[in-house]
Order: structure tokens, then sequence, then C-alpha cells
């Protein structure tokens, strides 16, 4: 993840100095004799790391694609050995073929990987290996084993972590501090630990109804990957040592397996075929589509002509997009990916009246698709109706009640109709769900003192503040024992 200069800059330096910027607020990891980072530590890192993927440009923000790889990644944790551990999956803008797992639960994607992927399983298969990492404690074990000094802040550790799991060249760098190449070097997984991981992938694979030649594919990808890339093995291959004996065993244990025939979802050939729209140029893009259909060239046709849809409205040729969502209605299953691109059509061909009845229409065939949802809302902010997005909102955030950026709507729309204690509330809520105590508490503290709201309202601000309070000196008093 090429994080902006001044996270690099700070995660560099908590790597060699490691700033006691928060250094009341985190744990002293004790005796370095300890084998594994307890619970709690664990979910330090895990909170801090996805505070930083909350406001990252280089973690992709689009509710499908995040959508379809937390459902993808739902799936394969019900069919693995730990059901308790939560888990949080989200996409990096990267073409590098890669995915790396976080203490606590959180792994992460590169656009990559999901193109390079030949099939659903393959894609599987990575996330599958990515889970035993986490089940087994592979990273939490590594770094308990590591020096006092490297883990005494768990901030800064969390920040450097994403840095050098999710690009390995750059903790190897010219620019890397030498003691963040020795953590990079020290966090490398072992052959014990990638075997490990291929069998419990392999196990959840099964379990999953996934076809378990997907492993020893993807390796056939990354063997292939490798010398066709510049500088070298893609960056999965830099943090997961890729043997020949590790191959062989990989094989062998599939050998043994039965044969399962797996058709891919069409969420994922819709998924990959919008994130090839992101990898060039639009017109670039367009032509490759029409290329391809024109030619025969493709795996999936309804899944070219929607990649080409959705490259033709990206640039604002809308006469062509409905030419394309019109094929795709008549030759396609109905599905909530194209119903969605058909009002996002009717949004940037600029009428509303349009897009309202496209959403409010497909919102009743898909009720609790998170994209349709978002998009609506934000329909309703853009021709100023405030009180149709707090409306829809209301509606709809019991189905997904620690969704920040419904908050963030709601803040939004508060502000319109000039709610200041509203506007505080709901943004407070946003940042508490973004993992961010801190801004959370500053808003809800500016709710209470806003000059609006009723005596109910306010009653439940107040509430909420000390609650708030009082979660953040827990935390810290936790984080000292």
């Amino acid at each position: 993840m090429k994080l902006k200069l001044p996270i690099i800059i700070l995660t560099l330096t908590a790597l060699v100095a490691l700033p006691t910027l928060y250094a009341n607020e985190l744990p002293d990891l004790g005796d370095v004799s300890a084998t594994v980072l307890s619970p709690l530590q664990e979910q330090a890192i895990a909170e801090q790391i996805l505070r930083e993927v909350a406001v990252s440009d280089d973690v992709l923000q689009d509710v499908e694609v995040t959508d379809y790889l937390q459902s993808l990644g739902a799936r394969l944790v019900a069919n693995g050995p730990d059901k308790r551990q939560k888990f949080n999956f989200f996409v990096v803008r990267d073409n590098s073929i890669n995915a790396f797992a976080m203490p606590g639960g959180v792994i992460g994607v590169h656009t990559g990987l999901i193109l390079s992927a030949n099939s659903e399983s393959e894609l599987a298969s990575v996330l599958g290996h990515e889970i035993g990492h986490v089940t087994q404690r592979h990273l939490a074990r590594m770094l308990a084993a590591q020096k006092y000094d490297t883990l005494k802040n768990i901030a800064g550790l969390a920040l450097a972590l994403l840095v050098a799991r999710s690009n390995p060249q750059l903790a190897s760098g010219a620019m890397t501090a030498a003691s963040a190449v020795g953590v990079q070097n020290q966090l490398d997984y072992t052959r014990e630990h990638e075997r490990e991981a291929d069998r419990i992938g392999l196990q959840i694979l099964d379990s999953g109804g996934f076809d378990v030649r997907a492993m020893p594919e993807f390796f056939s990808t990354l063997q292939r990957g490798s010398r066709f890339a510049e500088g070298g093995a893609p960056s999965f291959l830099r943090t997961h040592p890729l043997t020949s004996e590790r191959i062989a065993d990989v094989a062998n244990r599939v050998e043994q397996m039965p044969y399962r025939q797996v058709a891919d979802s069409v969420e994922f050939q819709y998924v990959r075929a919008k994130l090839r729209t992101t990898q060039r140029g639009v017109q670039a893009v367009v032509d490759v589509f029409e290329q391809n259909i024109r030619e025969h060239r493709y795996t999936n046709e309804t899944a070219e002509h929607y990649g080409l849809a959705v490259a033709y409205v990206l640039k604002s040729a809308f006469v062509q997009a409905e030419k394309e969502l019109a094929w795709l209605k008549r030759n396609a299953p109905q599905h909530a990916m194209i119903e969605n691109l058909t009002a996002r059509l009717a949004v940037a061909r600029n009428d509303p009246q349009l897009a309202a009845k496209q959403y409010a229409d497909a919102l009743k065939l898909y009720p609790d698709n998170r994209a349709l949802i978002y998009g609506y809302a934000e329909h309703f902010l853009a021709i100023k109706q405030a009180d149709k997005a707090v409306q829809l909102v209301k509606e709809k955030q019991s189905l997904y009640p620690d969704d920040a950026y419904l908050y963030d709507v709601l803040a939004k729309a508060y502000t319109m109709q000039n709610q200041a204690l509203l506007s505080h509330q709901a943004q407070g809520e946003a940042y508490y769900r973004k993992y961010d105590l801190t801004r959370a508490t500053e808003q809800m503290d500016l709710a209470v003192k806003a000059n609006d709201g009723d005596f109910y309202h306010k009653s439940m601000v107040e509430a909420r503040l000390k609650q708030l309070r009082q979660m953040g000196d827990d935390k810290k008093n936790k984080l000292r024992e």
C-alpha cells in the first residue's frame, strides 16, 4: 500500500525511534519470552490498522467490490477452524499480485491479485491461506518474539505492519530505514508457517465448496508472474516463500481429495470486469472490451458487456452505455450490479427524476444492497433533499448498524438542515465506527455544546459522551495491565 508521504514518514519514524505519542494509551508487551500476543494486543493493532485503512486513498472505497470480497471471506471463515475470530477484508489499489494477513483478522487484498486470479476458487485459495495464517496466529507469534522496544508502541507498529506487509518492496527499498528492513525480514513467514497455512487453506476450500485444485493453480500463476514481473518475484512471494517442496506437498494433498468442478459466481466476473476499467486510460479500456466482444475473446460474455458499460459511463459516452445496459437486460440474469449501474447512468446524465425511479425500483428488488442504498442517499444529498436522505438512512441503518458511511451521510444531511447537534452526533458515531475514539468523543462533545436540540436529544448525546469517555478510560487501564 503506497501510503501518503506523511504516513510513510511516521511509519519509518515509528520503526526507528518508536515515538511515545501513544505511550500512555498502549500496552507494554511485557516479557520478551512470551510466545504470542494477547487478544487485547492483537485487537489494538487491528483497530489501529483499520483506522488507517478507513482514511487511506490507496484503499479502494468501492462498496460493490468490498462487499463481494467480504462475502467471499465470510463464506471461507464460516468453514475455517476458528469461527469466533472476527475478520475484516479490504482492497488495496495496487497492480501487484499480493494479499496479506494482520493480527486481529485484518486481511488486505491487492486489485492485482483479483485480476490475476483465473477463477473464483483461485482467489478463494489465497484468502483461505491468509485466514490460515490468522487462525494459527503466525504473525502474532512472530511479533511477540521480537525485541521489547520494537513492540512497545502498538500504534507505530500497526503503521509499520501496514506498509511492510502490503508493499514488501517499500519495506526493503532505499528510502526505508535499516531497522525497518530488519523488522520486515523477521516477519517473513517460515516454511513451516506456509505449509500449515496451505493445509488450513485447503481444508477451508474443500469445506466451503470450492475447487481445491485452485491452490496449486495459483502457485503456477505466481511462477509465471515471477518470470515476467519487473524486479523479480510477485509481492506475495516476498513474504510467502514458495519452494518446490511446498508446491509438491500441496499437489500431493490435492490428489488425495475428490475432484470438484466449480463455476465462478457472476459477482466474481462482474467485480473483475469493473476493476479492469481502472487499470488504464478509459479509451484504452473501451478499446479492449470492444475488441474482446467483437472477436469473442472472453470467458464470460455478460461480464465483458458489463465492463464495457462501466467504461462507457466513465467516458461519458451515455448513448453507448445505454445500449450495453439494454443488451445486459435482454441477455443476462437480473442482478443488483446491473441495476446500480443503470441508476448511476441516470445520475451521470443529470436526470434526477429517472435516477430516483431507478434507485427506488432497484431497492424493491434488492432492499439490503449497500451500493444501491449509498447511491440513493448520495442522490438525495446532491439534489438537496436532506429530509429524504435522512429517511432512507434511518430505514436502512438497522441492516448495517456498524456502517460508518451511513453516519457520514446523516451528518451531511443534518448539516444541510442546520441541525448542529444531530450533525455532530452522527459524525461522532461515524468516527467511532472508523475506530477513532478520540475524534468520536470530540464530535459528541460538540453535540453536547450545540445550541439546538430538545431535551431528549441532549440527554442522548450527554449519555453517549459519558459512555465514550468511559470507553477511553477503560481502554487505557486495560492496556496498562
